[in-house]
């Protein structure tokens, strides 16, 4: 099966917006505590949890576009959406190496995606 530009454009898609999760999570980290009050009314944590899901339930019907071994490549793109989210709203800070490890993925995907 050929894949369709429509699932490739569709699983980045998932993959940006499912990114903001680990970025909500991890400001939920630093207000959750082990009670059940902390969890159930962290905002952060429900926020996380939402994108994740919504990046989830976006990536599947993608997956009828097209072959999974050049889909799924893509979902590494999180890295790269995470790294610069992270640099926005929690004010990391990126360094040579980091940004070298971004053009390899980035590199990687696209080579994946000549590939089919």
């Amino acid at each position: 099966m050929a894949t369709q530009w429509w699932a490739v454009l569709l699983v980045i898609t998932a993959d940006l917006i499912g990114s903001f999760g680990p970025i909500l999570l991890k400001k939920a980290s630093s207000r959750i505590s082990f009670n059940l009050r902390s969890i159930i009314f962290n905002k952060y944590l429900i926020g996380g949890i939402f994108f994740y899901s919504i990046g989830t339930i976006l990536f599947i019907p993608a997956l009828r576009g097209g072959d999974l071994s050049v889909l799924y490549p893509f979902v590494a793109l999180s890295y790269v959406w995470v790294s610069f989210l992270s640099m926005w709203f929690l004010k990391e800070k990126m360094n040579k190496l980091k940004w070298t490890g971004i053009a390899l993925i980035l590199a990687g995907v696209s080579l994946i995606g000549l590939g089919s």
